[in-house]
């Protein structure tokens, strides 16, 4: 396989799709009136979903770019303080920063310059950017099923 073939499936795997529904389609016309709601039993709401997916994946970006990386406080510092945002304009914020950390990491994944297999100098031996790119599609793609599941829960699934 070559390299560029590679760099195009992993931004796919990114995007989600394929098996399953895209991160950002699970996403899309979310009902304002349901961010915060949960259905007896379900360990989280949309909210929830939505703030832990954005933090998770900025944290990965952080750690495959930034030298000067400081791990976060598992799982306190991972997930919302709240099962609503504050407003509609913090999902709005939220949503936006996901959608950008994901094109983000797209062109980190599409730039030939960035070693795929090289060790991430701040972090240990199996540590590269192709895992972290794994780890963040495989991290989504758990959590955009939990969305689609809430989401046909509430009644609010079209596909």
């Amino acid at each position: 396989m070559s390299d560029a073939i590679l760099r195009d499936q992993l931004v796919a795997l990114l995007r989600g799709g394929g098996a399953h529904v895209e991160t950002l389609e699970a996403l899309k016309d979310f009902p304002p009136k349901l961010y915060g709601a949960k259905p007896e039993n379900a360990p989280h709401s949309a909210w929830e979903l939505l703030e832990h997916m954005r933090i998770s994946l900025r944290d990965l970006w952080d750690f495959s770019t930034n030298d000067k990386y400081v791990e976060k406080k598992w799982p306190d510092e991972y997930w919302p303080s709240s099962a609503a945002p504050p407003s509609k304009q913090a999902w709005d914020e939220s949503l936006r920063a996901l959608k950008e950390d994901l094109a983000a990491f797209e062109r980190l994944v599409k730039d030939p310059g960035s070693n795929l297999y090289a060790q991430i100098p701040w972090g240990t031996k199996d540590q590269t950017l192709l895992r972290e790119v794994l780890l963040a599609a495989d991290h989504n793609s758990y959590h955009t099923g939990e969305l689609v599941f809430l989401r046909r829960i509430l009644g609010t699934w079209q596909g």
